[in-house]
């Protein structure tokens, strides 16, 4: 695709990388992921392959997660650099007094879905009247409760097995968008209708990065490095060539195939997962100030977090922001 032709006399100038780099310049980094690897992750297995860290001096390593690893316990023990995080945890992070802090927010939507049968419901508030089989703890749905009238009552846990969906019409069930969705219709025939919580006001960003304080304080070259590179990245991954990166996703997950990383970008593509609302004049990865206190506001309400939490430790602002890569965006 032509717009990824200057990605590295973008990266370049963009970056600051004013020369070429050489190997034993590089400062190693690593990124541990809150999952096995994935489309969804894609950004930055982009820049890792296409070179795009390595043009501003950082040599990326990325440690896939998974259900038996805790890669942000490893981030805050300072046995990696950065994580994989989310916009909620950041928050939860600040009311236990972590050092935990979003630079950047890959995802302006979180993907997190509820699916019903076909022609079931018009509308997200419809939903209100049907079995909702939500996994226990989930805090989306104590936002839900407070923002739409669902209940307790009405709730049946989730054990990530879709039988008790497939068989009850009255019933909705939790999905990431693009897992679940795909995963019926391949077994079923038929695709279940998707609904975004994003779409209905649910405002967390996700798939943030994350890193510690002091490693903004100490090393603020590095994480300008990372997330500038990220950022670069994601534009050329869900509008560009995609296919060295999509190799290693293979590579790190035997058990990812090609379909499903094709549905997978579709469908970002497609419901703005990764670019719209703001990044559309800020680039990728934007996060506000005004964004982040309407979320904070929705959590008390809901009760999902205290009152006079000063959340405002959990993000960084400095290295987003700046419209770095809106050229790369087909017209």
């Amino acid at each position: 695709m032509t717009h990824r032709i200057s990605v590295f006399c973008l990266t370049a100038a963009a970056l600051g990388a004013g020369q070429a780099v050489v190997a034993q310049d590089l400062t190693p980094v690593t990124f541990g992921t809150n999952w096995v690897a994935q489309a969804e992750h894609g950004g930055f297995y982009q820049s890792v392959a296409d070179g795009t860290y390595e043009a501003c001096g950082l040599d990326v390593s990325i440690l896939p997660g998974g259900p038996q690893v805790n890669n942000q316990a490893l981030m805050l023990a300072g046995r990696i650099d950065f994580y994989m995080g989310g916009h909620l945890d950041a928050y939860f992070a600040a009311q236990e007094g972590l050092p935990i802090v979003n630079v950047m927010a890959s995802f302006q939507k979180d993907p997190q879905v509820l699916m019903t049968h076909p022609g079931k419901v018009s509308s997200f508030a419809e939903m209100t009247g049907l079995t909702m089989i939500v996994q226990d703890a989930a805090t989306y749905y104590e936002w839900m409760k407070a923002a739409y009238g669902f209940n307790d009552e009405q709730r049946q846990p989730y054990t990530f097995n879709s039988a008790p969906f497939l068989v009850n019409e009255d019933s909705a069930q939790q999905g990431y968008l693009s897992s679940e969705p795909y995963a019926i219709e391949q077994e079923t025939g038929w695709a279940p209708d998707v609904w975004l919580i994003a779409d209905a006001g649910y405002g967390a960003y996700s798939t943030t990065i994350q890193t510690k304080q002091e490693v903004i304080d100490e090393q603020p070259e590095v994480v300008k490095c990372f997330v500038e590179g990220s950022i670069l990245g994601w534009y050329n991954y869900i509008y560009g060539d995609n296919s060295a990166a999509n190799e290693l996703i293979l590579s790190d997950n035997p058990d990812m195939t090609q379909d499903k990383i094709d549905f997978a970008i579709e469908a970002m593509i497609a419901n703005g997962i990764v670019d719209s609302g703001d990044t559309l004049e800020l680039g990728i990865g934007a996060m506000t100030e005004e964004r982040s206190a309407a979320f904070y506001s929705d959590m008390v309400e809901a009760g999902v977090l205290p009152e006079g939490l000063d959340y405002t430790v959990s993000y960084d602002l400095s290295f987003i922001n700046q419209g770095l890569g809106l050229e790369l965006r087909p017209e």
